[in-house]
């Protein structure tokens, strides 16, 4: 009788023995970093590879060392000249000290989600639509650096800020498309203006030049003719130069006895 029950502790010990020997292996991944608690306490942080602790005595956090891309929720945001918009981001961030990544913050991806919502209102309520529109680099450049303050004791490290969509307001919208198409009229207007200042310009130079030479006012007459002349004109109308006619209009007048 205690032999049989010998014959049956041995494999009961044996597996309890697997199981021990089981949890005191850990495998980690490339990209993951192992926090070891040691009675509660903090131990160390261990690196990928194959990794022991202590059964019943340590306990093993694994995490993730990648870049973290998390999109954020679209926020009502009223700008600094009173308009009100819903503006979304994306954030991009990593976990560079995962011992306060678990000890300073619980949940530290929803506490730096948090964080990036309050911050694009906080931001976005100080400047003006127009700046939000054209220096939007800028403002994604702000809030990076903002944020990455506010997670530094984190152990968190923001890479990277972008707002991805700015919804404006239907009317907003139209009055900005009236002010674009009166830009573009006013752009329209110079360019047509300053053209007919350089066309005036360059006439007037070309007459003086004519003007200065007589016989270039005869080489123009000429050439306007041949130009008519090619246009195959049943009827062709053209000035005569009062020049070649004054010798025959002076011998028509009456001599004084």
């Amino acid at each position: 009788m205690f032999g049989l029950g010998l014959s049956l502790l041995w494999p009961v010990a044996f597996g309890f023995l697997v199981i021990i020997l089981a949890s005191a292996v850990r495998v980690l991944y490339e990209y993951e970093r192992g926090v070891v608690f040691r009675l509660g306490r903090f131990s160390c942080v261990k690196g990928p590879g194959l990794k022991f602790i202590i059964p019943l005595v340590d306990r093993l956090v694994k995490v993730s060392m990648r870049t973290i891309a998390m999109d954020v929720p679209p926020q009502d945001v009223i700008t600094r000249d009173n308009v009100s918009i819903k503006v979304n981001a994306v954030l991009y961030f990593r976990v560079v000290h995962p011992d306060k990544a678990l000890i300073e913050v619980e949940e530290f991806l929803y506490a730096t989600s948090q964080l990036a919502q309050t911050s694009l209102r906080s931001v976005l309520g100080q400047v003006e639509l127009d700046e939000l529109l054209s220096q939007r680099d800028k403002i994604n450049k702000n809030l990076q650096e903002l944020l990455d303050r506010q997670t530094d004791p984190w152990g968190v490290k923001i890479s990277n800020v972008e707002i991805k969509h700015v919804d404006l307001p239907l009317e907003m919208q139209r009055a900005m498309a009236r002010q674009a198409e009166a830009e573009r009229e006013r752009r329209s207007k110079i360019i047509h203006a300053e053209g007919e200042f350089q066309a005036s310009t360059n006439l007037a130079k070309a007459a003086k030049q004519i003007t200065a030479e007589p016989g270039a006012l005869q080489l123009r007459f000429l050439q306007t003719l041949t130009e008519i002349a090619s246009e195959k004109n049943s009827t062709i109308l053209f000035p005569l130069p009062i020049e070649l006619i004054t010798p025959f209009l002076e011998k028509t007048k009456p001599t004084k006895d």
